[in-house]
């Protein structure tokens, strides 16, 4: 499944469940193993898990592959690998402990949240990005 597709759904998936500051970070030029990551915060372990399920049920839906889920058991933190787009959904005590945005920003304060609508114009400024290089 193509990685923009993807990456909408999963932020749909995360914006059903109100999940708050979503943030999708474009990896592709930091790592060969992933091209997006995601990150989500919610309220409590119950809504943590609620969101990560939610993106594995829309991505499956979909017809995309989930590779692995992390971290259920304990809520506080729950990793959702689809391949080529990695969504972290934690709790805002962990997220800002962690933070992850400042780790994998190549230009810091870079981050862009994100909604459904947004991807899309993530997705042609890409192409244009894509196209320059």
């Amino acid at each position: 499944m193509d990685v923009r597709k993807l990456q909408k759904i999963a932020v749909a998936a995360l914006e059903d469940i109100k999940g708050r500051d979503i943030e999708v970070i474009n990896t592709r030029k930091l790592s060969a193993l992933f091209d997006r990551i995601i990150i989500a915060s919610a309220d409590s372990t119950r809504q943590v898990k609620a969101l990560a399920r939610n993106v594995q049920d829309k991505v499956r839906e979909a017809g995309g592959d989930v590779i692995g889920l992390e971290g259920q058991e304990g809520g506080e933190w729950v990793l959702v690998d689809l391949g080529n787009i990695v969504v972290h959904v934690m709790q805002p005590a962990v997220r800002q402990y962690y933070n992850l945005e400042e780790l994998w920003q190549s230009h810091p304060g870079r981050a862009k949240k994100a909604s459904a609508e947004e991807t899309e114009e993530t997705e042609d400024s890409e192409e244009t990005e894509d196209a320059s290089t």
